[in-house]
Order: structure tokens, then C-alpha cells, then sequence
């Protein structure tokens, strides 16, 4: 049983833009065509540009998937959560969960109410929260925290038409960072992000604060303004850094509920559908008695942890806008000589 808060079509202000990693599990699940026939551009170019010169590379290919994708999110939830209906599962929207069932110190299922409905509880063997970070699931089981990094930015952004967009670009200064790519019906999202102790000024005026941000980059600045916002502005502050205990008798987390990270390097859409791959065979092989379930969870905490760690913290560095290495600069010069060269 598939229970959500929202009624679909809903969006997420979170980054949209998908890793390759998670562009091959959406291969692998089968969802990838429909995510391609949404109108949603493929993204083959990565241009980076760290205050030295813009450098662009192919994104990464291979695995059958040969570009990135950046869908919107009321275009993915839904498409993901049919491919899910479709696989079996009951799929119940406008759905909210109030609390948990218990039995002893055991999550045995939900009391929730559909929008309009009457109280019901629904039970299961196993009770999985993935719904973000101020997940109810997680509060309700008292899911234990570690690795905390406070948070380091805040972040707006918006969809623009008629900006010109090939690929996606990141541009990054002292004190700011832009983050932007084409995606669903030809709009292009414009993202910032900056220090947090910048978010109560820039939020007193966020269009004016944006327009003037930008214009530290004045080859992005020039195409977005000669285009058009077609969409309200987005923002959020809360960006803390953790991960979460992410299971106990009868119940697991996934996605922003277990691990939760700034957006900075566009890892949590990729993380998250590793993480639901990764819990989805803990849980199979628990249900099905090839392996203790509490044994199948703690190696699927061990498992997301190995895998997540390493970019969770280079992640934490990239958002407390760390000058860029020197032997990072170096490399850059030497990909733009060998490029040249070609040329």
C-alpha cells in the first residue's frame, strides 16, 4: 500500500536534476521512456564554471542510458507512483498518516484519513517512511541522528521561458553558486544558492536580490533576463545535514526521512532511488525468509551508509563554498588546453 499526502499533480521546490547513476535505475525499472515521452529535454552537456572559465563535458553515459534528465517532480512522483500501482501496489492519494500502531515497541501499521474520510488503521508487517525530511514516521519511532551538519545555505529558484539552455551549467563564486538546466514544455529552472546567513536579506526582496546576484555572472544574467519567469519563486532555508537510523522493529526509512543533504551537488534524487532499491531487497529478502529481517535491514543501513558517506561529505564541503583546490584548477587548465587542442 502506497499512501500519499499530496493529491497529484504536486511539486517539490527540491532540485530535480537526476545523476546518471539515477537515470540508469530508471532505466532499470522501465519507467525511463515514460519519463522521456513527458516532454523532458535529455541533458548530454555538463558545463562547470569556478570563477576561472567555463569548461564543458559530456555528462556521464553507458548502462544503456546515454543522457541525464531533470523532470519536474509532479511529473516523476506521478510517473513513478502508476509504475508502482501497476506493479501491485494499492496506491491511495490525499492520504494522511496521523500516527503509528504499536504493538509492544513494534510498528504494526498506520492511523490515517483520506481528505474528507473517517479515521482508519491499516496494518503490515513493515512500515517504510519515505516522507522527507520532517518525516512522521521517523518522529513517531524517535529515529535516532548522526553525522549532523547544521545547515549551510538557503536556496530559490524559478522557471524561466525563451532561456536557451543546452545542457546543465553550474557556475560558482565566493559566495554563491547557480545551478541551471532545461526541463519539462521548454522551461528552463534558474536555481541559487548562498550562504545562510545572506537568507533573511535576500528574502525581504527576493526579485530584486536574484536580479542582482545574477548579474555576477553576466552570461547567465543576459539570457535569463532576456527571457521570461513563468512560474512563481521557490526558496527554502532548511537544509540541515544528517542521516537517520533508518529502521527498527517494523518500520524503515528511506529517502529524505534516513538521509538528508543540501542540494548543493544534485545527489538526492540519484541517493534516494539507490536507497529504495537497496531497502526494496532488504525488505524482499526479509519477507521472504531468506534472511532474518532485522539482519536484512541493519545491512541495508550498512550498505547506504558505505555508499552514501564520501559524497555526503564532499557535498558538505561544496555547500560551505570552499575556494576551489589548486590541483582542481590545474586539471581544469589542462581539460581546456587538451579540448583547444582538438579544436
Amino acid at each position: 500500500m502506497l499512501l500519499e499526502r499530496a493529491a497529484f499533480p504536486s511539486d517539490s521546490i527540491r532540485n530535480h536534476f537526476i545523476q546518471h547513476s539515477g537515470v540508469v535505475q530508471l532505466h532499470r525499472w522501465g519507467v525511463l521512456p515514460t519519463v522521456i515521452a513527458s516532454n523532458c529535454p535529455p541533458i548530454r552537456t555538463f558545463t562547470a564554471d569556478l570563477g576561472d572559465f567555463p569548461l564543458s563535458e559530456p555528462v556521464e553515459q553507458g548502462d544503456g542510458v546515454d543522457a541525464s534528465y531533470a523532470p519536474r517532480r509532479f511529473v516523476l512522483d506521478k510517473i513513478l507512483a502508476d509504475a508502482a500501482a501497476a506493479a501491485g501496489a494499492e496506491f491511495r492519494e490525499r492520504f494522511t498518516v496521523h500516527d503509528l500502531l504499536w504493538d509492544d515497541d513494534h510498528v504494526v501499521g498506520v492511523r490515517g484519513r483520506a481528505s474528507g474520510g473517517a479515521m482508519v488503521e491499516e496494518y503490515a508487517r513493515i512500515v517504510i517512511g519515505a516522507d522527507g525530511a520532517h518525516s512522521v514516521v521517523a518522529k513517531a519511532v524517535q529515529a535516532a541522528r548522526y553525522n549532523e551538519h547544521p545547515a549551510l545555505t538557503y536556496a530559490y529558484c524559478s522557471y524561466f521561458s525563451d532561456v536557451p539552455m543546452a545542457g546543465i551549467e553550474v557556475w560558482i563564486r565566493p559566495d554563491r553558486a547557480y545551478i541551471n538546466f532545461p526541463t519539462n514544455n521548454g522551461l528552463t529552472c534558474v536555481a541559487m544558492q548562498a550562504p545562510l546567513a545572506g537568507f533573511p536579506g535576500f528574502r525581504s526582496d527576493i526579485e530584486g536580490s536574484f536580479y542582482k546576484a545574477l548579474n555576477e555572472v553576466p552570461e547567465l544574467a543576459e539570457r535569463v533576463c532576456a527571457g521570461r519567469r513563468a512560474e512563481r519563486w521557490y526558496g527554502t532555508a532548511d537544509l540541515n545535514n544528517f542521516f537517520r537510523t533508518p529502521y527498527g522493529p517494523g518500520w524503515a526509512l528511506v529517502g529524505d526521512a534516513g538521509f538528508h543533504k543540501d542540494p548543493m551537488l544534485a545527489q538526492g534524487i540519484s541517493d534516494a532511488f539507490r536507497d529504495a532499491e537497496l531497502l526494496a531487497n532488504a525488505v524482499n529478502a526479509g519477507l521472504t525468509d531468506r534472511t532474518p529481517l532485522d539482519e536484512a535491514l541493519r545491512n541495508y543501513e550498512q550498505r547506504r551508509n558505505d555508499a552514501a558517506l564520501a559524497g555526503y561529505k564532499q557535498n558538505c564541503v561544496a555547500a560551505a563554498f570552499m575556494p576551489p583546490s589548486p590541483e582542481l584548477l590545474a586539471q581544469r587548465a589542462a581539460a581546456q588546453t587538451a579540448q583547444q587542442s582538438v579544436l
